[in-house]
This record gives C-alpha cells, structure tokens and sequence, in this order.
C-alpha cells in the first residue's frame, strides 16, 4: 500500500526486451537504501517486486499484464520516473490509500500555468469517469492529487510548485501519457452496493403484494 507521495525522481538505467516481459534496471538511491529481495516499489504509480539491489539501483520484472495496462511500456533509458516505497504502518498517511494496482492511463491534453502553480487537464477513460469528483483523489503516474473539476472523458488537477520540481508532472508535455489510479475505497462501495441492490421494479411488487396481504388479512 502506497500514499501516492513521491520519495524520490529516479530514472530508467536500462530495459531488457524478454519477449513477453521486460527487466527494468532503475536508479534510485533513496528507495533502495532499504530495499531488498522481494519488497515492493511504486514506479509512476505501478506496484513493481523488487528483484534485486546494488548500488543505488534495482531490478524489476514487468510482466505483459503490466505493460499493456500501463504506460511503463514506452519507457527507455533515460526515462525519469517517480518512485515510492510502501508505507509503514504508524506512520502518516500524507496522501490517500494507493495500490499500485494501475485501473488505465490517460493523456495531457492541456497544461496551463498560473502564477505559482499550473492546472492540467487529463483524458479519462470513460468506464473509469463514474470514480473520479470533484475535490476527490486520483493518483496520476503514482502522484496522489485532488480533482479540481471532474467530466465524463476528462478532469483537472492543479500542481503545486513541489509537485512540479519533485515528479516527473513537471516535465510532461501535451500528448504524454500517465498511468491513472483511481480510489479503491469508491471501487469497493460500486461492489458493495451492486451486490445488495435490489432488482428495479422489486421495491414497488413488494408493495403491491404487502397490500394484498393486508386486504386478505381483513
């Protein structure tokens, strides 16, 4: 489990072709300091297994599930990536609650800076728009943000001169994709509510036969 707030910009060593998978070699010194066989790492906001570590580095396998529902497939060496170890339990919780577990990606489509900070707007995949509100969270490439307006194919989110200096948002340009994670916690109540709901038309047979019974029982 993750809290969508970057440790460290850290950047693609090198990528091995393996035919269905690939094997990422990443730079990263902070997250590896205390790393080792087997830990997780989120990298653009995708859940990666720690192969293993040497000098500030780490491998990661990707499998084809990964690459095809992500936007890791299009990086190379070079590539600057945002990284993030799993929380600790007792710790603070400065973002939401993120998986890693990536629902889809989108694109920039528009950046517009303000004085102190910019307003980017994202394409969003249609079945995934239902998770996203306003003043909501949504992780873009493992970067927890606030929704500041939300659409059926799009919504925005203003970044902050941090998130613009310390991720890789502040380099993305128009036409880039990200990977999107939306709230799991709004995925599980869709579940929860689709399993106890009841059938249309069941509220208003359940009336018309307690009437009956009622008449009967007079």
């Amino acid at each position: 489990m993750f809290t969508g707030i970057v440790e460290e910009l850290g950047e693609v060593a090198a990528v091995e072709d393996l035919g269905d998978s690939s094997r990422f070699r990443l730079r990263g010194p902070l997250v590896t300091r205390d790393a080792k066989h087997g830990d997780s790492i989120a990298v653009n906001g995708v859940c990666l297994t720690v192969v293993d570590t040497a000098a500030g580095e780490f491998t990661a396998d990707v499998m084809a599930e990964t690459l095809n529902r992500s936007s890791l497939g299009a990086l190379v060496p070079g590539s600057r990536v945002n990284l993030e170890r799993p929380m600790a339990l007792g710790g603070r919780l400065g973002g939401h609650l993120v998986q890693g577990h990536v629902d889809g990606t989108g694109t920039i489509t528009e950046r517009v800076p303000g004085e102190h900070w910019e307003l980017v707007t994202v394409s969003l995949p249609p079945r995934l728009a239902r998770y996203v509100v306003e003043k909501g969270s949504i992780t873009v490439d493992g970067v927890s943000l606030t929704v500041v307006t939300a659409a059926d194919d799009h919504f925005t989110v203003s970044l902050i001169p941090t998130t613009l200096e310390l991720t890789t948002l502040g380099s993305k340009k128009a036409g880039d994709p990200v990977n999107l994670e939306v709230d799991v916690l709004a995925k599980y109540v869709e579940r929860l509510l689709g399993a106890g709901a009841v059938p249309a038309g069941a509220h208003a047979a359940g009336a018309v036969a307690g009437a009956a019974a009622g008449e009967a029982a007079v």
